[in-house]
């Protein structure tokens, strides 16, 4: 079954698919024979060895781009050079996120907060986000359905936080859900074929969630391929009403 189920040749763009659930929907994609050409983001080449590999076995379908999601001007670049090739996309998926880096790990207490580390979480989680959509846009503006959905995770939900700590986790994605329920508003004008939503994936097998999957009991630990159906199969249903809506990955909706 494709994703994009009404779409023939479709363009989908993988933003962050050097690894973990990017490179998993990149793998997922591929066989899909709606799919004409899928473009794939990556930031440092030294991690993404598999994802160029699957470049030179799949070079008529698969284009990867070097692109650090930080910074605008590679944004800017990275949508530039895939209009040189088509004037519409209809799936974008961006899988970038940090909850560890370095020295940077979430936080406990109040006393662990760190501005450094807070701005470096909404630049990653949150900022690249609707810079994306900034950019996007005018991909996104013709007639056929296409839809931009951003990872971002349960505990963003405000309503459901019940533990507290990991601030700047927690806040950032909050803050990517504030800019992908807004930017759902502002599409509905100016691309109104467009669906955007925030999914949380579940805990899944990846760097990111590593250090932390001793909490985490076998059967809610996903692998990265369970993980990449389950979503795949939450955007396929996707329907024009639920654009500016955040879905788990069973497809039931998260509260703000």
């Amino acid at each position: 079954m494709s994703v994009i189920k009404e779409i023939n040749h479709a363009n989908a763009l993988i933003v962050g698919a050097s690894q973990g659930i990017g490179l998993g929907f990149v793998k997922s994609l591929l066989p899909d024979n709606n799919i004409a050409k899928i473009y794939a983001t990556y930031r440092n080449g030294d991690r993404a060895t598999e994802l160029i590999s699957l470049q030179k076995e799949y070079s008529q379908k698969l284009v990867c781009l070097s692109m650090d999601i930080t910074e605008e001007s590679q944004i800017s670049a990275v949508v530039e050079q895939i209009g040189k090739e088509t004037d519409k996309l209809h799936l974008v998926i961006n899988c970038i996120g940090i909850l560890h880096e370095g020295e940077m790990q979430p936080e406990k207490s109040l006393r662990q907060i760190n501005p450094e580390n807070l701005m470096r979480y909404f630049q990653v989680n949150s900022i690249g986000g609707i810079l994306l959509a900034k950019h996007l846009q005018p991909l996104f503006k013709h007639n056929e359905k296409n839809i931009f959905a951003c990872i971002s995770a349960k505990i963003g939900s405000i309503g459901d936080n019940r533990l507290g700590g990991w601030y700047g986790y927690r806040a950032s994605k909050a803050a990517l859900n504030m800019f992908m329920r807004t930017t759902a508003i502002e599409y509905s004008r100016r691309c109104p074929k467009t669906i955007v939503v925030t999914l949380h994936p579940g805990t899944t097998d990846t760097n990111l969630s590593q250090p932390f999957q001793r909490n985490v009991s076998p059967e809610k630990l996903f692998p990265v391929d369970r993980t990449v159906n389950q979503l795949l199969s939450v955007i396929s249903n996707l329907k024009p009403e639920d654009s500016g809506e955040f879905f788990s990955w069973d497809g039931s909706h998260l509260p703000w």
